[in-house]
């Protein structure tokens, strides 16, 4: 253990750590981030690429650089055990679309290339963990967000039926088929021009003050509210599980402080083993003949032993005595 722990691979691996951890790390990287999309934004307008565009060159290789020194680092500090390098899940995104531009085939593909050069602005989300928060919030929402779309999709499927059968014959553009209706109604559900709506359908059926209202009411207000909890729901377990497994962090991190080294450990052990090499020659000399017996054979028997033979010719003396 103690030659691990000296081995220049674990010395690697604690200095790359203390950079990782490091404040300065992660705002160093979320620049390189910045400066990236900027360059990237920058690529869309003519007449800045015609002027600068081999700045914006060298910009784009200076941040893949710097993008690929990143993960060497990250990949130091995990340099002992490189698997808990891959079982970060952020690590293996870094390294695909760091990696990927660089392949045949990829960087022949000009919208592909871009898609991969803009994917490097999601990086952002790993080195904040408000931002990783938000993220796994959106992640953990997905599953309920799959429910609420198919009661929408019910919603809207029913109202456009109700529709086609009030408006079908009089607006055939809006209502003409369930299709369309379905469409005219999903585009109402940010109210916009709700109220030209209502008067035109009032000139068809006072049925449609009815109608619209209560549409307004399901699926304007209630769907909203419905989403925004369903979202917030996902947002606060993610939000909790963050300080989980900060705490966890920090109290290994804390056990880990508190843990003896090595050095530590071998010596407590030198000094108890010189401490019992002292004390066993004071118990061969001090220890009498009958502390076997008093103390019911144990380890003090084997410091009584070299004074058996005496302890025999005493009884053998009293014997004749007796005799």
């Amino acid at each position: 253990m103690a030659s691990a722990a000296r081995s220049p691979l674990y010395r690697l691996a604690v200095r790359c750590q203390t950079v990782v951890v490091a404040p300065w790390f992660n705002l160093a990287s979320f620049a390189v981030v910045i400066v990236n999309a900027a360059a990237l934004g920058l690529e869309t307008y003519g007449g800045v690429v015609e002027t600068v565009g081999v700045t914006l060159r060298a910009v784009e290789h200076a941040c893949l650089a710097l993008f690929v020194l990143e993960l060497l680092v990250r990949f130091g500090a995990h340099a002992p055990t490189p698997g808990g390098f891959f079982r970060d899940r952020w690590n293996i995104f870094d390294l695909l679309i760091v990696v990927a531009p660089l392949l045949p085939g990829v960087r022949e593909n000009v919208t592909l290339l871009r898609l991969l050069r803009l994917a490097r602005i999601v990086r952002a989300f790993r080195l904040f963990p408000s931002l990783r928060v938000i993220l796994v919030g959106i992640r953990r929402s997905l599953p309920g967000l799959g429910s609420f779309l198919l009661v929408t999709a019910l919603l809207l499927y029913g109202y456009a039926m109700l529709g086609w059968m009030l408006f079908g014959a009089s607006y055939p553009q809006e209502y003409g088929t369930v299709g369309q209706a379905m469409l005219t109604l999903f585009l109402l559900l940010s109210l916009d021009g709700i109220t030209d709506t209502l008067e035109a359908g009032r000139e068809v059926t006072e049925w449609a003050i009815v109608y619209y209202v209560s549409y307004m009411v399901a699926a304007c207000y209630l769907l909203t509210n419905l989403l925004v909890g369903l979202v917030l729901t996902a947002l606060q377990e993610a939000h909790q599980d963050e300080q989980v497994a900060a705490q966890r962090g920090g109290n290994r991190e804390a056990e880990a402080a508190a843990e003896p080294s090595v050095r530590e450990q071998l010596a407590r052990v030198q000094a108890i083993i010189a401490d019992l090499e002292r004390r066993l020659p004071e118990g061969k000399a001090t220890v009498p003949a009958g502390a076997e017996r008093a103390e019911g054979g144990g380890s003090l028997a084997t410091l009584v032993r070299p004074n058996k033979p005496a302890t025999r010719r005493s009884r053998a003396a009293n014997r004749r005595r007796r005799g």
